[in-house]
């Protein structure tokens, strides 16, 4: 826990995506654990370390808006470009007019949280990577508000603004409260690439933070 870190993320509109939807988009209440690897990943990722997400903290009451967003019903298949890379002929394009639809999404809006995690060194670690080097990169790239690219809240198209958390104290929006707010996304288990796996937990809100260190996880 000493390699840890609290960075405060805030943003107008969030989108963490129920699995359970599969048409039209509906987000989570909170943040969940994946998403906000990823929001740190953006800022610094490195193979010789694996984020871990410890708690997250959130700062607004959740609030739901809903709107209802362009979206493409298909996608460029990965065969057409290996066809017109060995000198085929197919389309590497998607035609709005013909796939655009309109669906419905119900995001959270005005939102703000402190993600607080630490790092834990992988095998794939350099002999010249340590702990003590990996901190002082990401403390000082949160200090000058440098990421690899934008953080999101769930889709791109909802940025994340990020700073660095250096207050002992944390306040929240739910203070003496507890939600239950049933089972959550995780994260995914790619031990196997050939079958990647969603990985749940139950989520509890208490105090307005979402404690996730070893809680259980089912596939």
């Amino acid at each position: 826990m000493s390699h840890g870190v609290k960075v405060r993320v805030w943003g107008e509109l969030a989108l963490f995506s129920r699995p359970e939807m599969k048409v039209e988009r509906c987000s989570y209440d909170v943040m969940t654990p994946s998403a906000a690897r990823g929001i740190l990943e953006a800022i610094y990722w490195h193979p010789g370390m694996r984020w871990e997400i410890d708690k997250i903290y959130v700062r607004k009451p959740i609030r739901f808006t809903s709107v209802r967003r362009n979206e493409v019903k298909s996608k460029v298949l990965a065969s057409n470009v290996l066809t017109v890379m060995n000198g085929g002929e197919k389309p590497l394009y998607i035609s709005s007019k013909d796939e655009i639809v309109q669906r419905a999404a119900i995001l959270l809006r005005e939102v703000e949280y402190v993600i607080e995690a630490h790092f834990e060194m992988t095998e794939r670690a350099a002999a010249g990577d340590n702990p003590g080097k990996f901190k002082d990169i990401i403390m000082r790239r949160l200090r000058k508000g440098e990421c690899y690219h934008m953080p999101y809240f769930g889709c791109r198209e909802f940025p994340a603004n990020f700073a660095l958390f250096d207050e002992d104290e944390i306040d929240t929006a739910y203070p003496g409260e507890v939600k239950d707010l049933g089972y959550m996304l995780y994260d995914f288990d790619y031990s196997n690439p050939d079958d990647i796996q969603p990985m749940f937990f139950r989520a509890e809100l208490e105090n307005g933070v979402l404690d996730v260190r070893d809680c259980e996880v089912v596939r």
